[in-house]
């Protein structure tokens, strides 16, 4: 892997981790229009999109600071917002915790694809089309502080359809969160904050699963120097990506990426059909 091709992959993943278009779908399909398609480097490819989500994790700590700080003085018993808000991220994240370890192999093994991902950009993006107009005729909102542990177990649950590459952690989470009665604003900062466990498991799993198991690893593969690109770049493009999407959803609802889902699932079908997208269908 060359040091653009990694700029260009923590630039993907930068932007799309938290925008509800799936990041690891984008990652996958630019993967293959870069050419890093040798099934013999894949394991280390799958490795190192996981790795370098590490650099959105660090965006969001840096944003929600004072949220984190807040939750941790609830641990300690000094703020009932914080702490309430801390169990319901636990509460949420359970689910995903419990499946991730044990779908993890056959999820990289059949639906680390183009085709899969394309399924699950196209069926989102209809989702998010559906979900504006119904919240519309939604007049009664929940704080994000007075969250119940059932709800944000939904939005948990819901969390566990994203192992689907192209489904989007971010998309669920979201539209769970605007299900069980929060702005999109607040559903989507609960969606920042449960990506801090959850997207951080996955890294120390993948990574430990790499660095231990028998396949090629991606520090043999591609050394420090395209992993400290793509992380570098995922967390500056992360940090302005998730300050946009705050502003956006002030203002506007999510069907806008939901018709973007759309387009971009028909752009990369007819690129399959062309076999322009590797070989590992």
């Amino acid at each position: 892997m060359t040091l653009w091709q990694a700029f260009i992959l923590g630039l993907v993943e930068g932007i799309t981790e938290y925008l509800p278009v799936s990041s690891t779908g984008h990652l996958v399909l630019a993967g293959g229009l870069l050419g890093l398609t040798d099934p013999q480097l894949k394991p280390a490819v799958d490795a190192f999109i996981i790795a370098i989500q590490g650099g959105a994790i660090l965006a969001v700590l840096g944003l929600y600071r004072q949220r984190v700080a807040r939750m941790i003085r609830g641990i300690m018993g000094r703020d009932p917002g914080g702490a309430r808000l801390a169990v319901n991220l636990i509460v949420a994240f359970l689910p995903a915790a419990v499946l991730g370890p044990l779908l993890n192999d056959a999820i990289e093994q059949w639906l680390f694809r183009p085709v899969p991902v394309i399924v699950a950009l196209a069926v989102g993006g209809v989702l998010m089309i559906a979900i504006t107009p119904w919240q519309r005729r939604v007049d009664r909102f929940v704080d994000l502080e007075q969250l119940l542990w059932k709800q944000a177990l939904v939005i948990g649950g819901l969390q566990c359809l994203a192992m689907w590459p192209g489904t989007s952690r971010s998309m669920v989470t979201i539209v769970g969160g605007m299900l069980v009665g929060l702005r999109p604003r607040q559903a989507a900062e609960f969606s920042f904050l449960l990506g801090l466990p959850t997207l951080g498991g996955a890294c120390v799993y993948r990574i430990a699963k790499s660095a231990a198991g028998a396949e090629i690893s991606m520090l043999t593969a591609f050394g420090w120097a395209p992993i400290a690109v793509g992380f570098v770049t995922a967390t500056v493009s992360a940090a302005l990506a998730v300050a946009w999407l705050v502003h956006w959803l002030n203002r506007h609802g999510l069907a806008v990426f939901g018709w973007y889902r759309l387009i971009v699932a028909a752009v990369f079908a007819v690129l399959a059909y062309r076999g322009l997208l590797g070989t590992w269908m």
